[in-house]
């Protein structure tokens, strides 16, 4: 399995270093979206999965050589925080899931927030830039 679909600060609009990192290794397949909430926690959204009809807006990768995968990924993990010190808390998990892309739906990984979201607002577009974009200009 050798998709990536990514949705917030990995993706081509926030002109990241990690974008980068990701463009090295993987090639752009297209815009699509995942079954998953879009959480409010105040300074920046988060994005858990569910079953519900709710979507979530990103951007789908594949590897460019399979070979180079284990590393790619390990190094997103870091950056994802999912190699946590003793007694730190991993705010990340990366687990495969279904990703509507065009009208086919096909398996990817995606990093989910792994901490507290009760009672915090649903982002409604599931767009993590419309969301920093609606947050600059309050």
């Amino acid at each position: 399995m050798y998709n990536l679909f990514v949705y917030g600060s990995l993706r081509s609009g926030f002109k990241s270093p990690m974008y980068e990192y990701i463009r090295k290794y993987f090639s752009f397949i297209g815009n699509a979206k995942v079954k998953g909430k879009l959480l409010d926690m105040g300074d920046y959204p988060v994005a858990i999965p569910t079953n519900e009809d709710i979507y979530l807006h990103g951007e789908l990768f594949s590897i460019n050589h399979a070979d180079e995968f284990n590393f790619a990924i390990a190094q997103l993990d870091d950056y994802e925080g999912l190699n946590p010190e003793d007694g730190e808390f991993s705010a990340y998990r990366r687990d495969v899931t279904k990703v509507l892309y065009k009208d086919q739906e096909l398996t990817a990984w995606v990093y989910w927030f792994n901490g507290e979201t009760a009672d915090r607002p649903l982002v409604a577009s599931g767009d993590v830039l419309q969301y920093m974009l609606e947050k600059s200009q309050h």
